[in-house]
């Protein structure tokens, strides 16, 4: 058995192992804001299906799936940000994907458990604002994560006008 060179840089293997922590970490916290959302919500399926909703709104059961696929791209292009850089050089990035994740968070229960329709659409348009600020923000790290986010900003899009249509059909 031959030993490493001395010049041979062992910190990769521990860099990988960091990386992967972040992620876990990241996508931790995102299943923690759908699960949090989810208890701000509990009967949201009923609430909505009692909704005066526009033609073009979809079934509640695709929320679920569609979510848990988003959640994940969320946690993935903050993770293609973070694994190789110090969270000193990201500070700014994480700061707004930070806001975004918690206008994500606040707008379940201000829809589903307040019946506060145009606060909910207040916050999904802040919601819109931070998280094209965070895909700027993100594209100038990685290209790839600022892609990852144009599924998760069409959805919101989308959401944010069902919200506005629902608002104007139930006031």
């Amino acid at each position: 058995m031959t030993a490493a060179p001395p010049d041979q840089d062992l910190r990769p293997r521990s860099a990988s192992r960091r990386s992967f922590l972040i992620l876990i970490l990241l996508l931790a916290v995102c299943y923690a804001v759908a699960a949090l959302g989810g208890l701000a919500a509990s009967d949201s399926a009923s609430t909505y299906r009692s909704l005066d909703r526009p033609a073009w709104a979809p079934p509640s059961w695709l929320f679920g799936p569609v979510w848990t696929v988003l959640y994940a791209t969320i946690a993935f292009s903050a993770w293609l940000v973070l694994r190789h850089r110090s969270p000193a050089r990201t500070r700014t990035e994480i700061v707004f994907w930070s806001a975004q994740l918690a206008l994500n968070l606040a707008w379940t229960p201000l829809f589903f458990g307040a019946g506060r329709y145009g606060l909910a659409f207040l916050d999904i348009c802040l919601l819109l604002a931070a998280l094209g600020t965070t895909m700027f923000l993100f594209r100038r790290r990685s290209r790839a994560a600022s892609l990852l986010l144009v599924p998760y900003a069409l959805w919101v899009l989308y959401a944010a006008a069902l919200n506005l249509a629902i608002w104007r059909l139930n006031a």
